[in-house]
């Protein structure tokens, strides 16, 4: 009898800690019952004071596989912890796609975005008391051209040992083409790696978890699609959280976060997990 192949180890990590507290709720409850094994948190969020802190820290102490990281936060309707931090819509960064805009005709600086996530990075040293296991970004902001190098900067200067998210993926071509949304993080993702790599840095080998928000899924058929062919060591990228009215303020992604809570609390997901020879420890 042939011996069972060993279980790939992948990392689900919860983004948006911090957005609100009913997205909190929702991570810490996911991280107690086992069905996280990172999450990362928003230090420009409104809900990251101390408590907030202090009960994501006992929720990961009792499941010491559970890595927490930085969401560094660069686009509406969040505000820079750096004074001078251009450019600005109004006293906000700008909204994702015209800083994306922006990167792409290099018309960015550098160090602005260097010392904004130099100062999340100390904002996050100051909450938990040490640095980041993994650094990553609000709607793939690290990925940006130009805002990646300032990105890759400040992460190997101030935090060289944690391992930063890339969101590429080697996927068939039928596959990219059949997600748009996958192939332009898999087109961003190259340039950054190669940044990653030259500063030292190491980053997952693979990623998934992008898909059209807006639209009602079947969460648990897009996980399964996510876990096929993931590498040992890749990241899947998810967002479940409760609705509150702070959360309603902030982002569109409401009840979709609902959905993929209730899915990842259940047994579907973790006969999932053993059907495709996953673990999250």
């Amino acid at each position: 009898m042939s011996a069972a192949a060993p279980l790939r180890r992948i990392w689900l990590c919860a983004d948006d800690y911090g957005i609100s507290p009913g997205v909190n709720r929702a991570i810490r409850d996911l991280i107690e019952r086992g069905r996280l094994n990172a999450t990362s948190v928003m230090m420009v969020g409104p809900a990251v004071e101390r408590s907030e802190i202090e009960a994501l820290q006992a929720a990961a102490q009792a499941s010491p596989r559970c890595a927490i990281g930085l969401h560094v936060t660069l686009s509406a309707p969040f505000r820079p912890l750096t004074m001078h931090f251009r450019p600005l819509d109004g006293d906000m960064f700008l909204p994702f796609p015209k800083l994306l805009r922006a990167g792409l005709a290099r018309r960015l600086d550098r160090e602005f975005f260097r010392n904004e996530v130099k100062a999340q990075l100390a904002a996050f040293a100051k909450a938990f008391g040490r640095a980041p296991d993994f650094v990553d970004g609000h709607q793939h902001v690290q990925l940006y051209p130009q805002v990646r190098d300032g990105f890759v900067d400040a992460v190997s200067e101030v935090a060289p040992k944690a391992w930063v998210r890339q969101g590429g993926r080697d996927l068939p071509l039928m596959q990219r083409l059949a997600s748009p949304k996958a192939m332009v993080l898999d087109i961003l993702s190259a340039q950054f790696r190669r940044r990653a790599v030259s500063a030292g840095l190491s980053f997952n080998p693979g990623f998934a978890g992008a898909y059209d928000f807006t639209r009602a899924a079947d969460f648990g058929e897009l996980m399964r699609q996510f876990l096929e062919g993931l590498p040992d060591g890749g990241l899947v990228m998810c967002h479940p959280g409760f609705v509150d009215e702070i959360l309603t303020g902030l982002d569109p992604m409401t009840d979709v976060r609902e959905r993929e809570h209730s899915y990842l609390a259940g047994d579907a997901f973790a006969r999932l997990l053993t059907d495709s020879g996953v673990t999250l420890g």
